[in-house]
């Protein structure tokens, strides 16, 4: 078998045998061929495409290329929910201890963040001392005693899936459906997952612009799922506009503890968290309606027992739990500068890449995987759409570290909020539920 000659095949649109794909990721995890050459045939994949049996042909592949976790008899439980990313997406923190109080045992493998959005593992390290650096046998151990874990991607597990992304990165092969299913749902087989949520977004702070590209790459990521015996369930959401009111590291895990807490009864975060929640509760049949999966949920809050979960998690991966009780345990920035609304009116809308880039600017994203973020700072959202604020009224606060970022950050978030007399239409974050167990739920 030859790389080049199979280069050529995919340049003429022609479809790859799974020996093939095979032999394209052994080949390059030995070094047997150069990263020169499968560039060339990532960018042939991101013009010519490939079937939906390719594509998971490739996807069994790079999960397969390390270690692959093995929960036993736990295994066809696990529960795994990765979302495509997105400003101020704190969901994973509010929703593991969420379902692992209700018995679903959940083991998240996290990313840290590049660009424009932090990571979960960002976040999750603002809580002093936590570690997310668990080796396999701890995120297997941490599962079986308390239900849940929140880990950082060990080095073994899908290998191939890591090496390929940078250099995709390198040769700008990121906007492929394909190449970014694949990634996606090989980490989930590495994981060990059988129960594969995934949050898809679009929107302006969004990998996909359109409701309708996050269709298409839900429903292949459902039918590779098929093939490769995963459940697997997407649900496409809105992020034109930062999910819930924090947007920044430390202030997005107060945001989700409030949650945890019962503080924040509604609103998007709310409406998401719930959302997905009872999305997994009816995936794996332990109800049989989506109101009683929610009211029970909605008890796990009120009752204290999901904020206690989280608790659990903190003291299992070594945190200190007493940020739950007292925010000032959080890394506090200098400076808090509070903005005023220049008129009367109804926010709009709040663009949620003009909110990225204000966190950029104050230091709460990385640029590239060597340079350190400000795991303090960031931007509160004192009004959001659909309510009405005054002039001279708080609109958002920033806190930052630096006098000449906060002024930066304080331009793109003015850029950011649009407001005007008429109250706008509410508009659900859901816009489809596709599952290969149904036909797609339009919301």
């Amino acid at each position: 078998m030859n790389l080049i000659d199979l280069i050529d095949k995919k340049k003429h649109g022609k479809p790859h045998t799974n020996e093939e794909i095979n032999y394209i990721v052994s080949s390059y995890m030995t070094g047997s061929v150069s990263a020169a050459q499968v560039a060339a045939w990532l960018t042939a994949v991101s013009f010519k495409g490939m079937t939906v049996k390719e594509t998971a042909y490739f996807t069994e592949a790079l999960g397969n290329s390390g270690k692959v976790i093995d929960f036993g008899e736990l295994s066809n439980k696990i529960v795994d929910k990765h979302s495509t990313g997105g400003v101020g997406d704190k969901v994973t923190i509010t929703l593991i201890p969420l379902l692992a109080a209700a018995g679903v045992p959940v083991a998240k493998l996290a990313d840290r963040g590049l660009g424009f959005a932090a990571g979960t593992v960002d976040k999750l390290e603002s809580i002093p001392n936590l570690n997310t650096n668990l080796s396999t046998q701890a995120i297997v151990n941490q599962v079986k005693n308390i239900n849940a874990v929140i880990a950082s991607q060990a080095d073994d597990l899908a290998p191939a899936d890591k090496k390929m992304y940078a250099l995709r990165s390198e040769i700008d092969a990121i906007n492929s459906d394909v190449l970014l299913a694949s990634s996606i749902i090989s980490k989930k087989i590495a994981s060990g997952a059988s129960n594969i949520i995934i949050d898809v977004k679009y929107g302006s702070g969004a990998f996909m612009s359109t409701p309708e590209d996050a269709v298409n790459l839900s429903k292949l990521m459902v039918e590779v799922g098929k093939l490769l015996n995963k459940s697997i369930t997407t649900i496409v959401t809105s992020m034109e506009e930062p999910l819930g009111r924090a947007v920044g590291n430390s202030l997005e895990v107060i945001e989700a503890i409030r949650f945890l807490k019962g503080e924040i009864v509604e609103g998007d975060l709310a409406e998401l968290t719930y959302a997905i929640a009872v999305t997994v509760l009816l995936q794996m049949s332990l109800f049989d309606s989506g109101k009683e999966a929610e009211t029970y949920l909605k008890s796990l809050v009120s009752s204290g027992k999901a904020i206690e979960k989280f608790r659990e998690l903190i003291i299992a991966q070594g945190g200190a739990a007493e940020v739950l009780d007292n925010y000032d345990k959080f890394a506090l920035p200098a400076y808090k500068v509070e903005c005023e609304s220049k008129k009367n009116g109804y926010v709009q809308n709040i663009n949620a890449h003009s909110i990225a880039l204000a966190l950029k600017a104050l230091g709460a994203a990385r640029e590239n995987d060597k340079k350190p973020i400000d795991l303090s700072v960031g931007v509160y959202l004192n009004k959001k759409s659909g309510e009405f604020v005054k002039k001279g009224e708080v609109l958002y606060t920033i806190y930052s570290n630096d006098e000449e970022a906060t002024k930066t950050a304080q331009r793109f978030c003015d850029d950011a909020f649009s407001i005007n007399e008429s109250k706008p239409p509410y508009n659900s974050l859901i816009y489809k539920i596709i599952s290969s167990k149904e036909e797609d739920e339009d919301v």
